[in-house]
């Protein structure tokens, strides 16, 4: 057994994340092309509906990420560069699992995003993350008072059957992992301001795909 093995308990999340970003829909990130204008940002936010790190619970905590980066995220290693957001609500022990997990010291999924991204990190904190998703995925949202505003609505149009999803299974570049499910939607507000990062916009592409990660294999 490997020493990180050795000190990384027994753990599992799963729940709904999403983005909303500076490409055209859909986000060709998505689909392992590169972005519509040649580089990216966005706001990246999970959602644990459930989850334990060993004896620590993590049900209903949420992470918030931005980033940027240049070129084909899954082809090349360019200046690419990230900040991350944690619940404010989690106690000690939780902060110090989601640190794990979201940092890449766990292993599963996340270990192999931060190693092929390698992201220079700009900051880390904590903060009231409010996160909004709907049952029936008709909308998503994200919230850090002052900080970011991040609001979407699922994609449709002339042909789509009211209240149908537009929805992709096996995408070739899913954000979190093989075997999850995509549904499209519009970015309505996407609005930022911290650590450096900068953008009001509207009208670009945002999607949430199920997340569902144990490790620490």
């Amino acid at each position: 057994m490997s020493e990180a093995a050795a000190v990384v308990p027994a753990w599992h999340v799963a729940g709904d994340w999403f983005d909303v970003c500076k490409c055209n829909i859909p986000c060709p990130c998505s689909f392992a092309r590169p972005p519509t204008f040649g580089d990216c940002d966005g706001v990246l936010v999970w959602h644990i509906r459930e989850g334990n790190y060993g004896e620590e619970r993590l049900n209903d905590l949420n992470v918030l990420m931005l980033a940027s980066f240049v070129g084909n995220v899954w082809a090349e290693h360019s200046d690419a560069y990230a900040a991350v957001f944690l619940d404010e609500r989690a106690a000690p022990g939780q902060l110090d699992a989601l640190q794990m997990i979201f940092g890449g010291q766990a292993g599963s999924w996340p270990a192999q995003m931060v190693t092929m991204l390698a992201p220079q990190m700009r900051g880390m904190g904590t903060a009231p993350i409010e996160v909004e998703i709907d049952t029936d995925l008709a909308t998503w949202r994200a919230a850090i008072p002052g900080k970011v505003d991040a609001r979407a609505e699922a994609l449709t149009g002339p042909t789509t059957p009211h209240g149908a999803r537009v929805q992709s299974t096996n995408l070739p570049g899913s954000e979190t992992g093989p075997g999850q499910l995509a549904t499209w939607g519009r970015a309505g507000t996407d609005r930022v301001d911290a650590f450096g990062f900068t953008w009001n916009r509207t009208g670009q592409s945002s999607k949430t795909i199920t997340f569902d990660w144990s490790g620490p294999d």
